[in-house]
């Protein structure tokens, strides 16, 4: 009896050797995993050259509703919303703050936040000084009449038709291209306004501008056609930081294609203003 159990002592110890062995080696394995993850992590976080660890510091002028602009202290828009979302999906916390417009790219290149996410078309002359990620939005002049106006269903049917624009704005411009008759307003909205009485048969402005008075002032307009001329707003971002462009376009392109972006853009809009 006691050389049986003798046996099973000595058999239960080779198990119980056998499995703190086993533990040892699973326990060291995990060890090493763990670390190696930490360290790409770390050099991941190293090479986006953010201003402040663990954020992305977006800029905007905070002046531009509903683009983006200050409600009860606090900033808000669609230029807001859509840098929160850039932000998760890196994963960073989004941090908007304000920068005044004339100063912004000189506030990007001197490293006071990561980017500026504020409406800032791509132009070959603001490419010379920064980079631009893939456009979040399209913009441009934008043909509008009123609601009931079915005689106007391209710019070619401007000729000789009254066209308003904005006093010594580029639409007037364009508008001269397609009309002889251009009246000049002191602003966009008195423009628009005049279309619902038939005053003036069309607008020439910003697309934003004139989809914006359709959703938050209930103008009975429409849009005509396509942009004029297409202008792609973008993500301004310094030259020297690809790691971090590369993750602002990889998000750009999932919030558009599981329909994040869309969501956004209908609760500021009406409309996707991606579409030209």
């Amino acid at each position: 009896m006691e050389e049986k159990i003798m046996k099973k002592n000595s058999l239960l110890s080779v198990i119980i050797l056998c499995t703190t062995l086993i533990l040892l080696l699973v326990g060291c394995g995990n060890k090493e995993d763990t670390t190696n993850v930490s360290a790409n992590e770390q050099e991941s976080v190293a090479d986006l050259k953010l201003v402040h660890d663990g954020k992305l510091t977006f800029a905007m002028s905070g002046l531009l509703k509903p683009l983006n602009y200050k409600d009860n202290g606090k900033l808000v828009g669609f230029d807001v919303e859509i840098g929160t979302e850039i932000a998760k999906r890196i994963g960073l916390e989004p941090n908007p703050v304000t920068n005044p417009w004339e100063t912004i790219l000189q506030g990007l290149k001197g490293n006071k936040y990561d980017v500026i996410i504020g409406s800032m078309t791509a132009t070959e002359e603001r490419s010379k000084q920064v980079d631009f990620s893939d456009p979040y939005y399209i913009s441009g002049a934008q043909i509008f009449v009123a609601e009931t106006n079915d005689t106007v269903k391209t710019k070619d049917d401007l000729g000789g038709k009254s066209i308003g624009v904005m006093q010594a704005s580029t639409h007037k411009e364009v508008a001269e291209t397609l009309s002889n008759e251009v009246k000049g307003y002191p602003s966009e909205i008195f423009a628009l306004q005049d279309l619902i009485p038939g005053r003036i048969d069309a607008v020439i402005t910003d697309k934003i501008v004139g989809v914006s008075a359709i959703k938050e002032q209930g103008m009975k307009i429409k849009t005509v056609d396509g942009v004029l001329n297409r202008e792609e707003i973008a993500v301004a971002i310094n030259k020297d930081h690809q790691a971090l462009l590369d993750k602002i376009n990889e998000a750009i392109a999932e919030i558009i294609e599981d329909g994040t972006y869309e969501k956004i853009s209908k609760k500021w809009f009406g409309v996707n203003i991606m579409e030209d």
